[in-house]
Parts: C-alpha cells; sequence; structure tokens
C-alpha cells in the first residue's frame, strides 16, 4: 500500500510511523512526504530517511483550492492508498476529503470528543480533567469530527505543565499511531456508520 504522510513541524508522528515500514512491522510504502512548511523539521527526518517530500505552501497559490490541486495531483500520480495526517496544520477542503473518503486519518492529542481543536493539552489542563490522552480518527468535513479509530489514556497529573502532559502524550501517539496504520494497511478497520470495528 502506498502512503502519504503530511506535516507542517517537527515530525515525531512521522518517524514513528517510517521506523515502524523500516522494522517491516507496517507492510506498506511511505511515497511521499507533503509538508506546507519549508523550514519544518520534518522534512529533514524525510531526507534521512530517503523519502521524498513534496513542499508546498498556501502562500504559494493564489487560492487554497490551488493549494489542494497541487497536493492532490501529487498524490494520484504516486497513487496513494491513505492519507495520514502527522501534525498537519491546515484543515483539509470537504471537496478534498471526499477525494479520499475514509482513507484520510488525524492524531488528536486529546480523547475526542472532548477538547478538539488547535490545543487539546492546553484546554485539557485549563479545563481540570484528571484524564486525557490521544485520539487516532478518520477525517471527515468537520474539525476533528470523524469516527474514532483508536483511543489511548494518559493521567492529567495536578503539578503538569503544558511541556509535561505534552511529552507523556507524545509518547503514547508514537506508539499509537503506527498500530493504527499497520491496522488499516491490513484491512483490519471497518466502519459502520460512526462506529469503527478492529477485525
Amino acid at each position: 500500500m502506498k502512503i502519504a504522510v503530511f506535516c507542517s513541524g517537527n515530525g515525531s508522528n512521522f518517524q514513528a510511523i517510517a521506523d515502524s515500514v523500516k522494522a517491516g512491522d507496517i507492510k506498506a510504502d511511505i511515497s511521499v512526504m507533503v509538508c506546507d512548511n519549508p523550514k519544518a523539521f520534518a522534512i529533514e527526518r524525510a531526507k534521512k530517511l530517503g523519502i521524498e517530500t513534496f513542499v508546498t505552501s498556501l502562500k504559494d497559490h493564489k487560492s487554497r483550492q490551488d493549494f489542494e490541486k497541487a497536493i492532490l495531483a501529487e498524490l494520484e500520480v504516486r497513487k496513494i492508498e491513505l492519507v495520514v495526517l502527522a501534525g498537519f496544520m491546515k484543515v483539509l477542503s470537504a471537496d478534498f476529503i471526499a477525494k479520499y473518503k475514509n482513507r484520510i486519518i488525524n492524531i488528536h492529542p486529546a480523547l475526542l470528543p472532548s477538547f478538539a481543536g488547535t490545543d487539546g493539552i492546553g484546554d485539557a489542563i485549563k479545563y481540570g480533567v484528571k484524564a486525557t490522552g490521544v485520539t487516532v480518527h478518520f477525517v471527515d468535513a468537520g474539525v476533528d469530527t470523524g469516527p474514532i479509530i483508536l483511543q489511548d489514556a494518559v493521567e492529567v497529573r495536578p503539578d503538569d505543565t503544558h511541556d509535561s502532559l505534552a511529552e507523556r502524550i507524545h509518547k503514547i501517539e508514537h506508539q499509537l499511531y503506527p498500530r493504527v496504520v499497520k491496522l488499516f494497511v491490513e484491512g483490519r478497520i471497518k466502519i459502520e456508520g460512526r462506529v469503527v470495528k478492529i477485525t
């Protein structure tokens, strides 16, 4: 199976997935890493791994539609079957998502549907919850509203800062995301309405 991983920043989840592919645990090929930030460290990670990159930012195009068209053309040429969003900080349009229906997955640093949006970790701390976690879900036209594939909980400690909680959440992310990609590649994920079943 041919995979595209989308990144905007550090790329640690991209690294975790690429390491699992390299180890033979995920029997797929990361054909390209798509990045919308030419300064992202994820690009360096891809170069070290020998994975091709497609770097294009919104400001390089006349419109968001043109930006997405350029990315879609790249995916089509490479016959991509699964899109993995790994810290990609752009919301994809409904048209883009429709072209890869139930073939785009995302990871979020909270137990959705709680604390959707850009700062799930900070929002959880501010709210005072005793547990938060990680969610991997399919992407639909909403923001963090797609069917949930897998979740794992993380305790919120009384003395947690954003950084300390983020560190523990990232450790879980790096285990959970490769696991979901593996399940998808093996054809073990089924969707019935909003409910995702693992076979």
